[in-house]
C-alpha cells in the first residue's frame, strides 16, 4: 500500500470541509471515490473524484439560485448515497449550514429540528418522506423549498399541490450549465453544521460545529489508525450519525480512500460479501448480532465444530495478546496457520474476508464480544465519543489495542476526572455550543473550556481511558447501592431470545428487568415450556418467567453479587422509533420506556421478589 504520509491532506491545507473536496479532486481526479448501486440497472456503479466534482458543482449552481444568505440552515434527510456527498458540498462551498437528518425518525421530531434550526431548505428522500412531514410542520414555517430526490407520480402530484416542492431532475440544472461560484473567504471556525442529539433525556438539541470541529478530528482519528488511498470503506451507519459522517465521509477524502454505499442494514451480509471492504465502522450491535449468530452455528453443529472455533478463538486470543506485548510466546500459537486455514478464514469469509480492522462506536461494546473477533484475526478498535466533540474523543491504536477501554485519546484532546468520576474534555473538537439554548450550553462546557460529558470514567496508568457508568443512569437501590445497568443489558443482549433488554430499580429494594422476546425465536421457546405461543397469557405464566430468570442468572454469572434480576415483565413489543421508545440513534429512550410501562413495573415489585 501507499503511505499514508503522502497521500493525507491536512487541516491547514484544506482549510474547510469543501476545501477538503476541493483539494483530494485535485491530487486524484481520476481515482474512484464513491461506488453505489443502481436499482436500474442493478449494477455497482462507481465516481470518480472528478466525476463527483462535476456533480457537486451543478448542486452548488442550484442551490446558489435559491438566494440563501451566508449562514442560512439547509437540511437534507437522505439515505446514504453519493447525493448526500454532493448536497453536503454544495452547501458548504456556499457558507451554508447544513442540518442533517435521519430518514427513519419521526416526523414530529423532523419538524421539531426544522424549526428550532429555522432551516429554509430540505432534501428530502421521497414524497412518502414529505407527505407524513408536511402533515405536522407548520405551513407558515420558516421551509420555503422543499426538494424531493426521487421522481414519479406521487412526487409530481405534490409539486402541482404545494409551490414550495420541487423534484430534483427538475431542479439541477444540466451538465456542463453550472455557472461558477467563487468561494467566499474561507473561515475553518465558522458554523458548518448543527447536528441533533438523538434527545433520549428531553427534546434534541442542535450541536454546533465548525469546520475545523471535524477536520481536526478526522485527522486525529488518521494518526490512531493508518487509512491509505487503497481501502475501501462500506458506509451504512446513517450519515447524519456523527461518527460515520466524520469517519465514514469527511476522514476518507482526508486519506483519498473510496466509499461504497451499502444498500440497507437488511442486505448488509450481501454487500459485505460483494463489496469486500478493507475497513468498517459499526456500532456494537452490529458486532453482536454477528457473535450470536455465530455462537448460535457453532452450537447446533457441536462436536469438532465447536471444538475447532473455541481454540482458534482462544489461540488468536493468545497470539493477539503476545503482539501487544501483554502475554509471553506460547508453543500453542504453532496451531494458528492451521486454524487460521480450517476456521477463522472461513468465519470472516462472511464478513468480505479482506477487512484489516473494524471501529466499533457509538456505544459500550462488549468485551467477550471483541475477543471472538480478535480471536478470529478481525481487530477491533473501540472508540468514545459524542455529538458534542464531532464525535471521536479517544480510540484504541491497533498497535496498542486494549478491548476493555476506549482506548487513548486523540492527538491534542485534553482528560481530566471531575467530580462524582464525571470525565471533562478539552480539545479542537468540541462544539461551540447548542444553537440558540445559552442555558444548555453553560451547563456542558465550563467557563474554561471543559466540556462535561456526563459520562464517568477512569484513566489507567498507560493513559487509556475506561467508560464505566453514566451519571443519569445510575440505579441507585432504596438500600443506597448504586447499580450501572449498562453492562448488565449488553451481557443480556447477547442472548438470542432477547431482543431488547432494560434494567430497572431505581428507589427499589432489588432489580428487575424489562425484556422484548425474539418473536421469531419466541413460538419455539415457548413450546419447549409446554406453552402455546399464540396465547399473549403465556408471557405472564410462572415457568415462563422462571426458565428466562434462569438464563439471566447464566449469562450474569460473571456479575458481582449486586447483578441479580429477581423478576421480569416480557413482551413480544419491540421499543422502536416509531412508537417514540429509541433515538433514530436506536439509543433507548429510558424514561418513556419506564412511563410507558408504568403499570407493569408497579405490578411485577407488588408481587414481590421472585422465590
Amino acid at each position: 500500500m501507499s503511505s499514508q504520509q503522502e497521500d493525507l491532506i491536512n487541516p491547514e491545507e484544506a482549510v474547510t470541509l469543501d476545501g477538503l473536496f476541493a483539494v483530494r479532486v485535485r491530487r486524484d481526479p481520476d481515482r474512484p471515490a464513491y461506488r453505489y448501486f443502481e436499482k436500474a440497472t442493478r449494477i455497482w456503479q462507481q465516481l470518480t473524484w472528478a466525476e463527483m466534482a462535476a456533480q457537486v458543482a451543478r448542486w452548488r449552481a442550484a442551490l446558489s439560485r435559491e438566494n440563501l444568505e451566508r449562514g442560512e440552515r439547509v437540511a437534507l434527510q437522505l439515505r446514504n448515497r453519493p447525493e448526500w456527498v454532493m448536497f453536503d458540498q454544495a452547501a458548504l462551498g456556499l457558507d451554508l449550514v447544513t442540518v442533517p437528518l435521519y430518514t427513519d425518525d419521526r416526523p414530529e421530531n423532523i419538524a421539531y429540528i426544522l424549526e428550532q434550526s429555522g432551516t429554509r431548505l430540505l432534501l428530502v428522500q421521497d414524497a412518502g418522506r414529505w407527505r407524513r412531514l408536511a402533515e405536522v410542520l407548520p405551513a407558515d414555517g420558516h421551509l420555503k423549498t422543499v426538494l424531493l430526490l426521487e421522481d414519479g407520480s406521487q412526487a409530481r402530484e405534490l409539486q402541482r399541490r404545494d409551490r414550495r416542492v420541487r423534484v430534483v431532475g427538475d431542479w439541477l440544472p444540466a451538465p456542463g450549465d453550472e455557472l461558477p461560484t467563487p468561494r467566499s473567504q474561507a473561515d475553518p471556525h465558522a458554523l458548518a453544521s448543527i447536528v441533533y442529539t438523538s434527545g433520549t433525556t428531553g427534546p434534541p438539541k442542535g450541536v454546533m460545529l465548525s469546520h475545523h470541529n471535524m477536520l481536526s478530528v478526522a485527522h486525529g482519528g488518521l494518526k490512531m489508525l493508518n487509512v491509505y488511498r487503497e481501502d475501501i470503506f462500506l458506509s451504512f451507519l446513517p450519515l447524519s450519525h456523527t461518527l460515520e459522517r466524520t469517519g465514514g465521509y469527511y476522514l476518507p477524502i482526508m486519506a483519498g480512500s473510496q466509499v461504497a454505499y451499502a444498500r440497507s442494514v437488511a442486505q448488509l451480509a450481501e454487500d459485505l460479501k460483494g463489496i469486500r471492504p478493507t475497513l468498517l465502522i459499526a456500532v456494537p450491535r452490529i458486532f453482536e448480532k454477528v457473535y450470536a449468530r455465530i455462537h448460535d452455528q457453532m452450537t447446533q453443529k457441536g462436536g469438532l465444530a465447536q471444538t475447532l472455533f473455541d481454540a482458534a478463538v482462544a489461540t488468536g486470543w493468545q497470539r493477539f495478546l503476545y503482539q501487544q506485548g501483554r502475554a509471553s510466546w506460547s508453543p500453542r500459537l504453532l496451531l494458528w496457520p492451521l486454524l487460521q486455514r480450517l476456521v477463522a478464514r472461513k468465519v470472516l469469509a462472511a464478513l468480505g474476508g479482506r477487512l484489516r480492522a473494524a471501529v466499533s462506536g457509538g456505544a459500550a461494546l462488549n468485551e467477550e464480544v471483541a475477543r471472538l473477533f480478535i480471536g478470529l484475526g478481525l481487530p477491533i478498535v473501540q472508540g468514545y465519543g459524542l455529538t458534542e466533540t464531532a464525535p471521536v474523543i479517544s480510540a484504541n491504536p491497533l498497535q496498542d489495542n486494549v478491548p476493555a477501554s476506549v482506548g487513548l485519546p486523540l492527538p491534542g484532546v485534553q482528560l481530566k476526572i471531575g467530580a462524582d468520576e464525571e470525565l471533562l474534555v478539552r480539545g479542537a473538537g468540541v462544539m461551540q455550543g447548542y444553537w440558540n439554548d445559552r442555558r444548555s450550553t453553560a451547563q456542558t462546557i465550563d467557563p474554561d473550556g471543559w466540556l462535561h460529558t456526563g459520562d464517568q470514567a477512569r484513566i489507567d496508568a498507560s493513559g487509556h481511558l475506561y467508560i464505566t457508568g453514566r451519571l443519569k443512569d445510575i440505579l441507585v437501590l432504596s438500600n443506597g447501592e448504586k447499580v450501572p445497568p449498562g453492562d448488565m443489558e449488553q451481557a443480556l443482549a447477547l442472548d438470542l431470545l432477547f431482543e431488547q433488554v432494560m434494567v430497572v430499580g431505581e428507589g427499589r429494594p432489588y432489580l428487575c428487568a424489562l425484556i422484548v422476546l425474539n418473536g421469531e425465536r419466541w413460538p419455539a421457546f415457548a413450546r419447549e415450556q409446554g406453552l402455546d405461543p399464540e396465547d399473549p397469557g403465556a408471557l405472564r405464566e410462572a415457568r415462563l418467567h422462571k426458565a428466562v430468570l434462569s438464563r439471566i442468572k447464566q449469562a450474569l454469572q460473571h456479575f458481582p453479587g449486586y447483578a441479580r434480576i429477581r423478576r421480569v415483565h416480557l413482551t413480544l413489543d419491540p421499543w422502536g422509533i416509531e412508537n417514540g421508545l429509541m433515538t433514530p440513534t436506536l439509543k433507548l429512550k429510558r424514561r418513556d420506556v419506564l412511563t410507558r410501562h408504568a403499570q407493569e413495573i408497579e405490578a411485577i415489585y407488588r408481587d414481590g421478589p421472585a422465590a
